[in-house]
């Protein structure tokens, strides 16, 4: 029995019996040889992790370009950024598309179609799904050719708002059902708490997700699992209160979330929270074990700097924390600064998990092989305000780590440094005028991390003037838009 087999088997044991389920590294349940075989070789994404977990290395790599709140009246663009070491382009921006309408703040985005659609030939994962933060407007833009995208369908803010009474669109998933989800983090005038908008098959809009959200109090990011009949979503805040930066009042007031929903996914509605209280304040990014069969994930919270560890036992869905981030006194500040943990991912193999500081400015890597148990087994620094990092390729770098993307194989890791625009001009004002970063590093398999030196994107140096990167997407699918069902 390998390493990590044993101690899933044992954190299982000791947390309730038949928990973790079966190891990820294992082909879909055997129920139906033949439609075993069909989810091999159709449709889009992989017919399991470990079949993810095999696919060729990334050659390129999508980002956001924002202008958004500096001095660029531009609009915000769509970046081709070439990955591949062996390409005369290596570590380039090669090709940009910008959106025709500008005050979008594009934010994050994901695919028509992911794995929880493999096996229905029909379906192609050609569509990406980028919408406006601050417009709410939706963008569908067509990848049929890779390298140079092109806008397909604009779906307006105006309809956005009647059809749903939405606003402020966040996290894109899609459905088995073809059906894409989106979290929408407030109403039509950007009070809490939104919901959750339907687009169907032809980015049409089909009204909402959730049948009943009573309970709900913000939105923020979501992820599914039908095998257990859930879904996760987490808190920040209405959008009237995020979009100016950030106050501490407003978190003495109660205008940030604390609590983590449990929904059902067939009946669409919340069937549990839990709320963490000062310890989980802003809980934003949540992520499930890879592993369909798996109870298992976490979620951040950004504001106390705490990684939280959600399983299931028996009907009931558990939640305890398992990492702390100290804050640290700095001088510019009237309290301790907190680290903020502002995106997390775990990869394809379920062994490592890896979470971004952004104001400390270091990305650390866990080993959770027990989920329950979290060991650090890697950190770097990539900017942030404590001064520990080192320069990149000859780059001081402004800002700190933010959005990452892992490659399937769990290798490299690549790093973007905007949160949020007014948040951006908050904490580090001279990212306006210098532009964000886009850095790899290198992940060693059993643990450990070390930074790239051939690799910088200097988004201070593009065409139109300094922009700022934000979410990443690979054509062959990521580490936090597929899902297997």
């Amino acid at each position: 029995m390998q390493r990590r087999d044993f101690l899933l088997t044992t954190a299982a044991a000791s947390i309730a019996p038949g928990l973790l389920g079966k190891s990820l590294l294992a082909a879909p349940p055997k129920n139906d040889q033949a439609n075993a075989t069909a989810e091999s070789c159709c449709g889009p994404g992989y017919a399991s992790p470990l079949e993810a977990f095999k696919a060729p290395p990334e050659k390129l790599l999508y980002t956001i370009g924002l202008y958004v709140g500096t001095a660029v009246n531009k609009p915000d663009y769509l970046a081709t950024i070439d990955i591949d070491p062996a390409s005369p382009t290596y570590s380039q921006v090669i090709h940009r598309l910008p959106m025709p309408f500008a005050g979008d703040e594009l934010h994050h985005f994901g695919w028509n179609a992911c794995s929880s659609c493999h096996g229905d030939a029909q379906k192609s994962r050609r569509y990406l799904i980028v919408p406006g933060q601050r417009s709410s407007r939706i963008y569908i833009v067509d990848t049929a050719d890779l390298r140079a995208p092109k806008i397909h369908k604009v779906i307006a803010p105006e309809e956005v708002k009647a059809k749903t009474n939405l606003s402020a669109p966040h996290t894109v998933h899609c459905a088995p059902d073809g059906q894409i989800i989106i979290s929408m983090l407030g109403d039509r005038d950007g009070n809490a708490p939104g919901g959750f908008l339907l687009l169907d098959e032809n980015f049409e809009i089909a009204g909402r997700w959730e049948h009943d959200a009573r309970g709900m109090d913000y939105n923020y990011d979501f992820w599914y699992q039908p095998r257990h009949n859930v879904m996760v979503s987490s808190e920040w805040s209405a959008p009237k209160t995020y979009y100016e930066g950030f106050k501490l009042d407003d978190v003495a007031a109660g205008k940030y979330g604390t609590r983590v929903l449990f929904w059902d996914w067939k009946k669409r509605e919340i069937i549990q929270t839990a709320d963490l209280g000062e310890q989980g304040r802003i809980p934003l990014e949540v992520r499930f074990h890879h592993n369909p069969d798996s109870m298992h994930g976490f979620v951040g919270a950004a504001l106390s700097s705490t990684m939280w560890h959600w399983y299931k036992s028996g009907d009931r869905w558990n939640i305890n924390k398992v990492i702390s981030v100290d804050p640290v006194e700095h001088k510019s500040f009237p309290f301790p600064l907190p680290g903020l943990i502002t995106d997390l991912l775990i990869s394809m193999d379920d062994r490592y998990l890896y979470f971004s500081n952004w104001l400390h400015g270091d990305i650390r890597q866990y080993d959770i092989s027990d989920p329950t148990h979290p060991k650090l087994t890697g950190q770097v620094w990539c900017g942030g305000l404590l001064g520990k990092a080192p320069e990149v390729a000859g780059h001081k770098l402004v800002g700190g780590p933010q959005m990452l993307q892992l490659s399937l194989d769990g290798r490299r890791l690549y790093v973007t440094s905007s949160l949020f625009s007014s948040w951006d001009n908050q904490f580090y004002p001279d990212m306006a005028k210098t532009g964000s970063f886009l850095m790899q590093i290198d992940c060693n398999p059993d643990g450990g991390m070390k930074i790239n030196e051939r690799f910088f994107v200097d988004f201070g140096r593009e065409p139109d003037g300094p922009a700022r990167a934000h979410e990443m997407r690979y054509p062959g699918g990521d580490c936090t838009s597929d899902i297997w069902t």
